[in-house]
């Protein structure tokens, strides 16, 4: 929605980094589903080009910088860094060992600045304002402001910019207007299709990175996705290890292994087969892929699957020992 609604805040913000880092070319990377955004940043490039704002001798200094938009196939697994970075340069997305760090070697093996759209659209604010007026929002180490998209069973969905601060309950109840179909909220999950479900005992949950780890949670994009008391927590354990199994590059074992049998685990789980078992299976799989991923897509996978055993453990069949871990 910024590169749709400001694509300029994005381009300058991009060639103030160009400059200070001594680059002096840009690439923003969208993926094929958001052809608005392609098309808004295209033709803001061709304006700022027009205009001097790009190209050589940058608003009449002495520094170049242009930029190209590169529009990427769809995969989820290229929101990582490096998987980027290999999209980029033509090939498959894949996930690349670090170190090296891009920013030493990283497109076609130059150092490379990669930032989100939120990071680069920030620049010109704090440029222009000042650093004070940037940390004043915000609270903790958490400074600013972030746009939290909110959707699923939510009476009020859409986008909301807040200061870093506000309460989940907030967000969900005030801002949201709780569900679209008047029954109870459930869970909550947070930060996308790998953040972790929060069940209401957490709704005071300040929306701050550093709470939110606390709580074994993930801000991510600030994504919240709101479900009423109908759903049923195993089968959105088994939609996650479903996903990433799908998403999964396949550079590495945890991810690519770990993912497909974590549904085949939840499936017998649902089923009732030797469940106490199957779940200290699934407790052990989801341990291996957070901590032997390569890349957070795999590291990430267990945070909805682990928040789901651990807050609804009756979804599960779980015994009081998982209960008493909540």
């Amino acid at each position: 929605m910024i590169m749709e609604g400001d694509p300029f805040v994005l381009i300058e913000g991009m060639a103030i980094a160009g400059i200070a880092t001594g680059a002096t070319k840009g690439y923003v990377y969208i993926r094929s589903e958001y052809p608005h955004a392609v098309a808004a940043m295209e033709a803001a490039i061709a304006v700022a080009r027009r205009g001097g704002m790009l190209g050589n001798a940058v608003a009449g200094s002495a520094f170049s910088f242009d930029m190209e938009v590169r529009v990427g196939a769809g995969a989820y697994v290229c929101g990582e860094e490096t998987s980027l970075l290999d999209s980029l340069e033509g090939k498959r997305g894949q996930v690349r060992a670090k170190p090296p760090l891009p920013a030493h070697k990283g497109l076609f093996g130059r150092p490379t600045v990669i930032n989100n759209v939120l990071s680069f659209a920030s620049v010109p604010i704090i440029l222009d304002q000042g650093a004070a007026f940037y940390r004043d929002f915000g609270m903790g180490r958490s400074r600013g402001t972030m746009p939290i998209q909110l959707a699923g069973n939510i009476k009020h969905g859409g986008l909301f910019e807040t200061a870093f601060g506000i309460t989940l309950g907030e967000l969900v109840d005030d801002i949201g207007g709780g569900t679209r179909s008047g029954r109870p909220v459930r869970a909550v999950q947070v930060g996308g299709p790998l953040g972790a479900y929060f069940p209401r005992a957490l709704f005071d949950t300040p929306f701050d990175y550093e709470a939110f780890t606390a709580r074994d949670g993930l801000i991510g994009h600030g994504g919240i996705v709101v479900f009423d008391d109908t759903v049923n927590m195993a089968k959105q354990a088994r939609f996650a290890l479903e996903f990433c199994a799908i998403e999964s590059c396949g550079k590495c074992t945890p991810c690519r292994i770990g993912a497909a049998r974590g549904v085949e685990v939840v499936d017998r789980i649902i089923k009732d087969e030797h469940r106490a078992a199957n779940i200290e299976v699934l407790e052990d799989l989801c341990n291996t892929m957070k901590f032997g991923s390569l890349c957070a897509l795999g590291g990430f996978t267990p945070y909805p699957v682990m928040s789901a055993l651990t807050h609804f453990p009756e979804d599960f069949g779980a015994q009081p020992r998982l209960q008493a871990a909540e």
